[in-house]
């Protein structure tokens, strides 16, 4: 709590009447994730997630937090993906969507938080020095 009384929120949730909204991020990936009560339909950029995510892998990695707290028949995603790759959006969505349902219910926050799935991978893409061809990669090396 602040000294002006108000307390702080989470950081990456914003509220609205009764969906919350959640940001998860990772690499150059960030989703904004809604969460509604319905039939367990998830969509991702007007699209639903088996056509936005053809890789049976990304789809389990996005759905694991509903699975682990047995919601994933009880709660509709919507989501928005913008930048990255298919491997930094999916993570950025099951971050997105731990988050709203941390915000749902607050007692889930052991079981996600035990599973990882509160924590944001914070590995960027290093940056590449001069006199390299990447950031580690060397030229070949020549003796004469």
């Amino acid at each position: 709590m602040r000294s002006d009384g108000v307390r702080h929120r989470q950081p990456g949730v914003a509220k609205t009447a009764q969906q919350p909204i959640s940001t998860g991020r990772r690499k150059e990936a960030i989703a904004r994730v809604r969460l509604v009560t319905g039939t367990g339909a998830c969509t991702v950029n007007g699209r639903p997630l088996d056509e936005y995510f053809p890789t049976r892998a990304h789809r389990m990695i996005v759905s694991a937090p509903l699975r682990l707290v047995g919601k994933e028949k009880d709660l509709d995603v919507v989501a928005t993906l913008e930048g990255g790759g298919m491997s930094g959006q999916a993570g950025a969505l099951r971050l997105g969507i731990s988050r709203a349902l941390l915000e749902i219910d607050p007692t889930l926050r052991g079981a996600l938080k035990k599973q990882g799935f509160l924590s944001r991978d914070a590995r960027e893409k290093e940056r590449r020095k001069y006199g390299l061809k990447k950031a580690r990669k060397a030229p070949q090396y020549t003796k004469r």
